[in-house]
């Protein structure tokens, strides 16, 4: 059946006859079709607690040959009409509805007609809020016809898309401190929910507003902040009211996820502003593997934009997926195993963008960070072993020759600084230390075998200085060259 065209319009479905006491208080129907057998509530006790709480509805009960007694309970109750399922048509359904709606004052006609004139303000709304002109006579006529009364307000839910129930509850909160004002849903852009709200004088006080926001939160807050512009009295300013303030109030939301409501005030403080992030500082930092060091930076300036509150929401969100992007890349870049951090980023860029605010955003970040730091660590620790050998043997290979710090570390594509910290943090010593071991080991060895003189020997293991070469020798074994001959061999040999 076609509900729309038969003057019915459905504001919401229940599995059983507990949901559907949730949202018959936040939708307030004047038809309820129920069936009789459900789970949890059925239809039986379900119209009695109906009937009790609002006598004003009507309740149409569907039931099987098998379920009369049940019935019969349900009219004792005041159901309205019932209908065998077997026989469930839609002709026999529009007849029962339109008797239940003529009890309830209502014409279907009306509600067609009352449609169509919620249609037509909608439609104003969309081009209002789009930035289309209205100005035409037909467009001056729908204006009055749909907001016939002095003042305007705009209300906004930080949630793109909110739940029929939520919304009907909040239409509903608008009417009993508002009686007779027009409260119209529409799309506000920027992942809003946005409320137009049209009334008499009694919308220019704050405090019923403040009330009904209280209300919302309490009851709906977990979807989302309510937001709340100061009155205006023209519609034709709605699109520049929501661009001037419902938008940057749902900036202060995103940046302030404890705030059970918002109102626009001019003299609000103006967003603090924070240095642009240092890549540059953060990528040396990386390729240097001090991963600590570039996480914990970015950790620190993406806290700073949070405490401000200052940058676009859009471009908060945009900060953190480039980061995340740049992080895979330098990964890549630096040949360690990117693979899965390259893959669960596209999981990471959807939940950022599905952040509602700040911190959860920035949590998804860290979040990232952190399993990036501990693939990181365990590459790097990999990657430092094997570069470590590659280095010692380099080292056992070319000891001969003179081998200095800043020539290994461009060999090996290093800062000479970061090749010194780096080598003694893992091999204990110092890398001219390291160096002369390797020598003075080799020579001792040739002292032992060979019988070249003691400053052939020197030259050939990297001392070309015959007094240096017996300084370093002494050092680390406590003998002259000539002590250690004599020794080793047990003969003198000069």
């Amino acid at each position: 059946m076609n509900w729309e065209q038969e003057g019915f319009s459905i504001v919401g479905e229940a599995a059983n006859g507990r949901e559907a006491l949730e949202m018959i208080e936040a939708c307030r129907p004047d038809i309820v079709i129920t069936d009789i057998v459900m789970p949890v509530m059925d239809g039986e006790e379900l119209t009695k607690v109906v009937k009790t709480r609002y006598p004003d509805i009507e309740v149409v009960v569907l039931s099987s040959f098998g379920e009369f007694e049940y019935v019969r309970s349900t009219f004792q109750s005041g159901v309205a009409d019932y209908m065998l399922k077997p026989k469930l048509e839609p002709r026999e359904l529009l007849q029962v509805l339109n008797k239940a709606a003529g009890r309830t004052g209502l014409r279907p006609n009306a509600a067609r007609e009352a449609k169509a004139s919620a249609a037509a303000a909608e439609r104003l709304l969309e081009k209002i809020t789009a930035g289309f002109e209205l100005g035409g006579e037909a467009d001056r006529a729908d204006i009055r016809a749909s907001f016939p009364h002095p003042v305007f307000r705009l209300l906004a839910v930080t949630a793109k898309d909110i739940s029929e129930a939520a919304a009907a509850a909040l239409q509903s909160m608008v009417g009993k401190r508002f009686p007779g004002a027009v409260c119209l849903p529409f799309p506000a852009g920027r992942g809003l929910t946005g409320f137009l709200l049209n009334g008499n004088a009694d919308l220019q006080t704050q405090a019923p507003l403040d009330g009904l926001a209280a209300q919302w939160a309490d009851a709906f807050g977990q979807a989302g902040t309510l937001l709340i512009s100061r009155p205006y009295e023209d519609f034709m300013r709605t699109g520049d009211v929501l661009r001037e303030q419902i938008h940057p109030l749902a900036r202060r939301a995103f940046y302030r996820p404890d705030a059970r409501w918002l109102t626009f005030a001019e003299d609000a403080a103006p967003p603090l502003t924070v240095e642009a992030f240092n890549l540059n500082q953060f990528t040396e930092a990386f390729k240097l593997m001090q991963f600590g060091e570039a996480f914990g930076g970015l950790r620190r300036h993406v806290e700073k934009l949070r405490a401000a509150g200052g940058m676009d929401v859009e471009e908060f969100k945009s900060f953190l997926n480039n980061m995340i992007f740049t992080i895979t890349v330098l990964t890549e870049n630096m040949g360690f195993d990117a693979q899965g951090l390259d893959k669960e980023k596209f999981r990471y860029f959807d939940a950022i963008q599905q952040a509602r605010n700040a911190e959860e955003a920035a949590g998804i970040l860290h979040a990232f960070t952190a399993e990036a730091e501990r693939r990181l660590a365990d590459s790097a620790r990999n990657a430092a072993r094997d570069n470590m050998k590659k280095l010692l043997d380099y080292i056992e290979q070319n000891y001969a020759e003179p081998l200095s710090l800043k020539e290994v570390a461009k060999h090996f594509h290093f800062n000479p600084s970061y090749l010194s910290s780096w080598f003694s943090a893992r091999s204990g010593e110092g890398f001219v230390e390291y160096v002369n071991k390797i020598r003075i080991h080799k020579a001792a060895e040739m002292l032992r075998t060979g019988s070249g003189s003691i400053a052939e020997i020197g030259a050939k293991v990297g001392f070309p200085d015959h007094s240096y070469f017996c300084k370093v020798f002494k050092k680390f074994t406590g003998r002259s060259p000539s002590e250690y001959r004599r020794m080793t061999a047990g003969t003198a040999r000069e």
